[in-house]
């Protein structure tokens, strides 16, 4: 057997986090000791305790669930009178749902769904907003993140999700809304937090958050992670990660601030194969018809390999902004970025659609292969503030930015990588080199018989985008606000591929406006009704070489029209702060439609003609119901429908038969619900729970394959053993529900882990 990868020991890294790790249990025990005899403060939970994730406070009621305004200064106003609908998951959600990834944190946000990695996709955060793919619409602090990637939020003080079209924000993109990931950066106090989570499924975590002020103006932050875990119900799988992420500030609390951030995070897991669609049929040729997976009656079978099957990856960003008030409403800011992200990775993709699991009860280990690195950076200048102008006033944000981003894709040459002569016959089982495993009982020890190689052939994908943009909240009377907004971009982007069969160049060059209107009519002062109009613009190639889109830059085909795909959004809304504006609830209605998607008309001919459409209703709550009662809740309903998707076609863009017009569009959840709350029934003890709804899911836009709908239930309980020490126990998928968390369109489905416990020790200083 000859392979070119091979698992790595633990680097140096790896093993001083863990040392830390280590440190962090040790000193705990005496701070416990210590702590136990002094005096328990009575009063309100004014310290967070840290969790499966490092959290800390912020200088208003950190541990709240509501949230009055968005961190970006693109937002010109507070939420209750931001025209659009926006969600913020908080730190004390974050924590006390125990998430550790964007995965994790995005459950308490319905109407996101996260879509497989396969082929041209790479493995990864995949989230679909409002049923429009947004794995290129996540930001960090207002930046894009780009890349393919698995995020941890062991960094992260919150996660604002921002629904509808708003290309006026972050420029491509944008269909169904997008991500934007806030950091933790240096106060202006010292602190230390840190906790270990021991839990089921042999889970290790350790986080440490400490923070120095070590002058009057200047302080140090520096968080760091060691995560490793089995998955509770699968066989095999198992994940294994690092990260470490030090800020420094120097001019807090004066009219020049400037503040320098590194984040590094590596992974190295057995990833999970997935589940594979069954057949309404056992003929040799059957077509999907209303199929969903099939996991030969045990949900934890795992049909990868072992001896083949790895995923790495790693993260470097470095950061310098510097922030200066001109006067006392009119601040500028320059951001400077520079990013680098990669995964290598081989792994089973279960069956390839063979039909060796209909005929024979059998699945053939079709690798998967990646290996892919992108490179992005940005430097980006805001002015922003407020003015009176002709009567009114404007609170505003403008800007320039300039990205140049690179991914460069290649691979591995696997062999054999062919489903066998005759397909996986039952004999053929534990008899092929690996190839074949059975859909019941599969083995992931057997031997691997065959070759990885690297190959360097691949797609070499540049881009260079330019923007300006203003934002404006005109207040033209105390009742009444106008929210508008205006970007303009050109994005340029070309691809080299080599190939043995020669090498191939495809550029696409584009400019688009994008603008946002809303106005907002204010009954009471902290309640609002508003209508709002927004657009999205998404040009050919705007994954820059991360994912495959319906957008991309066409390969040897006849394109009449290369426009940018455009999206736009109507809203009708209303949100109001109660209970003294501790709780906030919003509803909003709306219509999202893609307008001139570039659909397949004939054979190799591609036009700017499609339309798709999503009609849906939104609610949701943040805060306290009493003093004691917290809650995180939201529904969502949407209506999709694929209006005119075009004619079918392979993937050389050949027409085939059939038609989807009329059909769900995938990924789109009819219903969605999610309900967090915790209570506090004493001063140390807090109980909590959670309940999540997702509704079926199409995989495909022929609606032929599908995950079932299910509902997950959690469940949480924390006690303050002293002032410094609190204990944490949280029972996630408390009825050990089978279900699936990501539709592929063809071959598979992901399963979500089983029944997880995770008790975390924590202390604050």
């Amino acid at each position: 057997m000859s392979r070119h990868i091979t698992k790595t020991p633990n680097s140096s890294p790896r093993l001083l986090a863990s040392a830390i790790g280590v440190a962090i249990s040790a000193s705990s025990v005496a701070h416990l000791a210590q702590a136990a005899e002094e005096t328990e403060h009575k009063g309100e939970r004014n310290s967070i305790s840290l969790g499966a994730t490092s959290i800390t406070g912020q200088e208003q009621d950190a541990t709240s669930y509501q949230t009055e305004k968005a961190s970006s200064q693109k937002y010109t106003a507070p939420l209750v009178d931001t025209p659009r609908s926006v969600t913020v998951v908080p730190a004390q959600v974050l924590k006390d749902t125990a998430a550790t990834s964007l995965q994790d944190a995005l459950r308490t946000v319905p109407g996101i769904t996260f879509g497989a990695g396969e082929g041209g996709n790479p493995q990864g955060d995949r989230p679909f907003i409002r049923g429009f793919d947004a794995q290129g619409d996540t930001y960090l602090d207002g930046v894009r993140d780009t890349g393919g990637q698995s995020r941890e939020i062991f960094d992260i003080e919150s996660i604002e999700v921002s629904k509808g079209p708003n290309s006026s924000f972050g420029g491509r993109g944008s269909a169904g809304g997008s991500l934007n990931l806030v950091s933790k950066t240096p106060q202006a106090r010292d602190f230390l937090n840190g906790g270990f989570t021991y839990g089921s499924d042999q889970t290790r975590r350790y986080a440490l958050d400490v923070n120095r002020q070590f002058l009057d103006s200047a302080a140090f932050r520096l968080n760091l992670m060691s995560h490793e875990q089995n998955v509770a119900g699968r066989d095999a799988v198992n994940y294994d990660r690092w990260g470490v992420a030090p800020s420094l500030t120097f001019g807090l609390g004066t009219p020049t601030r400037v503040n320098l951030s590194y984040y590094h995070m590596e992974s190295n897991d057995l990833p999970d194969s997935g589940i594979p669609y069954g057949y309404s049929n056992s003929a040799s040729n059957a077509a999907h018809v209303h199929d969903k997976p099939t996991d030969g009656g045990d949900s934890s079978n795992f049909y990868g390999l072992k001896d083949r099957d790895f995923r790495k990856t790693r993260a470097d960003i470095s950061t310098f902004s510097i922030e200066h008030d001109l006067n006392d409403n009119m601040t500028i800011k320059n951001t400077l970025r520079h990013g680098s992200t990669g995964q290598d990775y081989v792994l089973t993709q279960p069956d390839d659609s063979q039909h060796n699991v209909n005929q024979f009860g059998t699945v053939w280990r079709r690798a998967n292969s990646r290996v892919s690195t992108t490179t992005t950076t940005t430097n980006q200048t805001d002015l922003f503030g407020s003015f009176q102008a002709l009567g009114f006033k404007h609170s505003y944000s403008t800007g320039l930015e300039f990205t140049g981003e690179e991914t460069r894709v290649s691979g591995y040459t696997v062999s054999p990588n062919g489903n066998p002569s005759g397909g996986c016959t039952p004999g053929k089982v534990g008899n092929s080199g690996g190839q074949c495993t059975s859909l019941g009982n599969p083995n992931p020890d057997d031997a691997w018989t065959g070759s990885v190689a690297r190959n360097y052939m691949g797609t070499n994908t540049k881009a260079t985008s330019r923007a300006a943009y203003v934002f404006d909240t005109i207040e033209l009377d105390p009742q009444w606000l106008l929210n508008v907004g205006l970007r303009y971009d050109t994005f340029d982007t070309e691809a080299n591929t080599n190939a043995t069969t020669g090498r191939t160049k495809l550029k696409d060059d584009s400019q688009f406006f994008n603008w946002q209107a809303g106005l907002v009519w204010k009954p009471m002062e902290n309640g609002s009704i508003y209508t709002s109009y927004a657009t999205s613009a998404s040009p050919a190639g705007g994954l820059v070489g991360e994912g495959v889109d319906s957008n991309a830059i066409p390969t040897g085909i006849n394109t009449s029209d290369l426009k940018p795909e455009e999206t736009v959004n109507y809203e009708l809304g209303t949100k109001w702060d109660l209970f003294h504006d501790r709780l906030s609830l919003t509803a909003a209605v709306f219509r999202t439609e893609k307008k001139n998607a570039r659909i397949l008309v004939n054979s190799n001919t591609y036009e700017n003609a499609g339309e798709s459409r999503v009609d849906g209703l939104e609610l949701s709550a943040s805060g306290k119901l009493t003093e004691q009662w917290q809650v995180f809740a939201g529904y969502s309903y949407l209506k999709s429908e694929l209006v005119d998707p075009g004619k079918n076609g392979n993937r050389q863009g050949v027409v085939t038969a059939g038609s989807n017009k009329g059909n769900e569009m995938p990924n789109t959840p009819k219903h969605s619900f999610s309900l967090w709350t915790t209570y506090d029934i004493t001063s140390k003890l807090t109980v909590g729970g959670g309940a999540f709804y997702v509704d079926d899911v199409y995989g495909d836009a022929a609606n032929t394959v599908y995950v079932p709908s299910y509902t997950r239930y959690d469940a949480m309980a924390s006690y303050k053993l002293t002032k410094n020490v609190d204990l944490q126990l949280n029972v996630q998928n408390l009825t050990d529900k089978t279900y699936y968390d990501k539709a592929y369109g063809a071959h598979f489905a992901n399963q979500a882990a089983g029944r997880t416990a995770l008790l975390t020790t924590s202390f604050h200083f």
